[in-house]
C-alpha cells in the first residue's frame, strides 16, 4: 500500500527540481525546433550535397536510443579535451547541463525535421501557384503561404514530439543533473521508497505533459476554427 502522508511530504522534495526540468525542456525543443526548420527547409531542394548529409544526421539520432546519445555527447567526448580546449569548446562540454541541451536539441531536431518537411510537402501545390500567379516571389510564397500553412499543420504530431522530450529530460539525470528524476533517485537510495517516489515523480511528468497538451490543443483550434465547427 501507498503510505499517503510519505506521498504528500515528498512532493515538495521533488518540485525542488521543476525548474531545471522545465529549462532543459524549454531550451532544447526551442533550440531543436530552429534545427528542425533549418534541416526541413534544406531538404526541399535536390541538392544532395545538402540532402545527403541531413538525411544520414537524421538516421543516426532517430535510430540510435537518446540515452547512448548522452552517454557519447558527455562521457565520449571526453575523451577529445586537448582538442576541445585547443578550439576553445571545452567549456561547453565539461558541463553536463549544455551536454543534455546540446543531446535533446538534436535528438528533437532529427524527429521534428521530419515532421516539418512532410508538412511542407503537404501544402496544396494549387497553392504554390496561386501564390506564384499573384506575383510573389519564391520567399514570399514560403514566408507567407508554405509554412503558415505547415506549422499548422505540424502542430498534432509536433505535440507528440514535445511531449517526449519533457519525458526525455528524465535521461539527464545520468550526468548527474538533479531534475525531478535525479531527485527521486536519491529520495529513493535514502528511504528505499521506490513505489511512492516514483508515483510522485509520474504525478509531476503527467500534469506537465496535460498542460502541455490542453496549451496545443487550444492553439489547434484556435488556428482552425473550420474544425470546430465542423
Amino acid at each position: 500500500m501507498i503510505d499517503l502522508g510519505f506521498f504528500v511530504e515528498i512532493i515538495p522534495t521533488l518540485l525542488s527540481g521543476l525548474p531545471l526540468t522545465l529549462q532543459l525542456a524549454g531550451l532544447s525543443i526551442a533550440i531543436g525546433f530552429a534545427l528542425a526548420l533549418l534541416l526541413a527547409l534544406a531538404q526541399q531542394g535536390n541538392h544532395r550535397v545538402l540532402v545527403w548529409p541531413i538525411r544520414s544526421f537524421v538516421a543516426v539520432f532517430r535510430g540510435t536510443p537518446l540515452l547512448v546519445q548522452i552517454f557519447l555527447i558527455y562521457y565520449g567526448l571526453g575523451q577529445f579535451r586537448p582538442t576541445l580546449q585547443a578550439v576553445g569548446l571545452w567549456w561547453l562540454f565539461r558541463e553536463p547541463y549544455w551536454c543534455a541541451i546540446i543531446a535533446l536539441s538534436l535528438n528533437t531536431a532529427a524527429y521534428g525535421s521530419e515532421i516539418l518537411r512532410g508538412a511542407i510537402q503537404g501544402v496544396s501545390r494549387g497553392l504554390v501557384e496561386a501564390a506564384s500567379a499573384l506575383g510573389m516571389t519564391r520567399l514570399q510564397t514560403l514566408r507567407l503561404v508554405v509554412l503558415p500553412l505547415a506549422l499548422r499543420q505540424a502542430i498534432p504530431s509536433y505535440s507528440n514530439e514535445i511531449i517526449l522530450m519533457v519525458k526525455g529530460t528524465s535521461l539527464a539525470s545520468i550526468v548527474t543533473l538533479m531534475e525531478v528524476t535525479g531527485i527521486a533517485q536519491g529520495l529513493i537510495s535514502q528511504t528505499y521508497r521506490a513505489v511512492e517516489v516514483f508515483v510522485a515523480a509520474g504525478a509531476i511528468y503527467l500534469t506537465i505533459n496535460f498542460t502541455i497538451i490542453s496549451a496545443l490543443s487550444a492553439l489547434e483550434a484556435w488556428l482552425t476554427p473550420y474544425r470546430a465547427r465542423a
